[in-house]
């Protein structure tokens, strides 16, 4: 998969404690800028004998360094706090902004780093060591949300309800949301609705991507979900009622980024760009919403799998610690090969899903199509972050089960990554589709 070129982290304020990690990066120049969006130019495995090279440079060393840093000695020791009480981390988002950590893969002409994919998931995987709900918050560009799921459908995109007709030069949206993250701190909604009232359209033509500002009258936005993990994002219902959405023109690029600035204190401002050709609320076409859901999913699901590797990689840590202290019958637990081959078992499947992670994620950033990889990436990293998150629980026995130990909340955390970004089931449909589609493709 090769070492993906990256670019500086930034000069933002910096937190002193962590300038040994973030001092003198150089700044990264190998990237292209075509009309849509950044790709590296090149990466170091293409140099490297055989065409591979599973070397990090040394400015992602040193970012991976900062991240796991932060993780250990900010994440950690709070994350057992948001977990009871669901509060959303706004002080570790404005510290993650401080030190370069957050929005990487924007461009910097838009306030973000330039960075690729593949250093999102490495940062992601670091974050998530400390506490995935915490680093969902980070990582979700906090001010913004994706609106798709609804009571009624989530895999099944045909069965949305939501509706937007348009009337004039506007669209009216009326339908409801749920399970948004996001939900009641975003100052903007990704909508996807129906424009096609005709039943026998085409899914793939029958919705349209909208752009709401989220203080437009009539969005009712519900109660904060208390959810079986997670806890620290912010998980909700969404109600848009006769909301009016001008269509002003078509949107040919959107990039979304999410500006920090200190001024006397530190503030948030949401930053959307959009490059138009008339307007901004439509996205590209009537018609284009589904393309532009579906689309973004070779770009979410890699992060999202770096996000249960990170997990997956904490469970293992707590539970071989535990098994260094903890005896029975004489000896250390980690002695009995019941327990070792457990762990060996939970390193083997880490392993794996870093590699077919990092794999997805570098051929998006090569401009490659990533649909199969992405979600074999996203299957089996959910697969072993749960299983993983479950031999934790039961390597510490009693005490896995107890709230004073990570392990539950692990367990806990882990069981989403089974369902959000496209559930384990629909992501065997897509690799099956994909597969099944290749072998015909031979034969013929």
């Amino acid at each position: 998969m090769g070492t993906v070129s990256t670019q500086r982290v930034g000069t933002r304020g910096r937190n002193a404690s962590y300038k040994p990690f973030c001092k003198n990066l150089p700044v990264l120049t190998r990237y292209l800028r075509p009309k849509f969006g950044w790709r590296p130019l090149s990466t170091e495995a293409e140099a490297a004998p055989g065409g591979y090279s599973f070397e990090l440079s040394d400015e992602q060393k040193e970012m991976q360094l900062l991240a796991r840093k932060f993780a250990r000695e900010e994440i950690i020791p709070v994350a057992p706090h948001h977990d009871q009480t669901g509060e959303y981390p706004w002080d570790l988002l404005k510290k993650c902004w401080t030190l370069g950590l957050m929005n990487t893969h924007i461009s910097e002409d838009y306030g973000g780093l330039g960075l690729g994919i593949f250093d999102a998931c490495m940062i992601t995987e670091e974050l998530a060591y400390g506490c995935t709900g915490i680093q969902t918050a980070i990582e979700a560009n906090s001010l913004g949300a994706y609106c798709v799921t609804e009571p009624g459908a989530g895999s099944d995109v045909a069965g949305l309800k939501t509706r937007a007709e348009k009337k004039g030069d506007d669209y009216v949206l009326n339908g409801q949301k749920m399970w948004i993250t996001n939900g009641g701190v975003a100052n903007w909604f990704f909508v996807l609705a129906r424009t096609d009232a005709d039943p026998k359209t085409p899914t793939s033509k029958a919705f349209s991507g909208f752009i709401v500002d989220g203080d437009s009258p009539g969005i009712v936005r519900g109660r904060k979900e208390w959810n079986m993990g997670q806890r620290a994002s912010d998980t909700r219902g969404i109600t848009f009622e006769d909301v009016v959405v001008p269509k002003e023109g078509i949107v040919m690029v959107m990039v979304m980024a999410m500006v920090m600035v200190m001024v006397m204190v530190m503030v948030m401002v949401m930053v959307m760009v959009m490059v138009m050709v008339n307007g901004m609320n439509l996205l590209l076409t009537e018609g284009a919403g589904f393309k532009i859901a579906m689309g973004a999913f070779d770009k979410t699901r890699p992060p999202v799998a770096s996000g249960a590797v990170g997990l997956a990689q904490r469970a293992l840590d707590e539970a071989t610690k535990y098994a260094m202290e903890r005896k029975t019958f004489g000896k250390y637990i980690y002695e009995h090969q019941a327990v070792a081959f457990m762990l060996a078992d939970m390193a083997i499947g880490i392993e794996a899903a870093r590699l077919a992670t990092q794999l997805s994620a570098w051929k998006v950033d090569q401009g490659h199509r990533n649909t199969y990889y992405a979600s074999i990436a996203k299957a089996l990293s959910a697969d072993v972050a749960n299983k993983a998150a479950t031999d934790c629980v039961q390597i510490m026995g009693g005490n896995g089960f107890n709230g004073e130990y990570p392990a539950e909340k692990l367990m806990r955390d882990a069981k989403i990554y089974h369902i959000y970004e496209g559930t384990a089931q629909i992501q065997r449909v897509i690799i099956a589709r994909e597969l099944i589609t290749k072998a015909q493709q031979m034969v013929l």
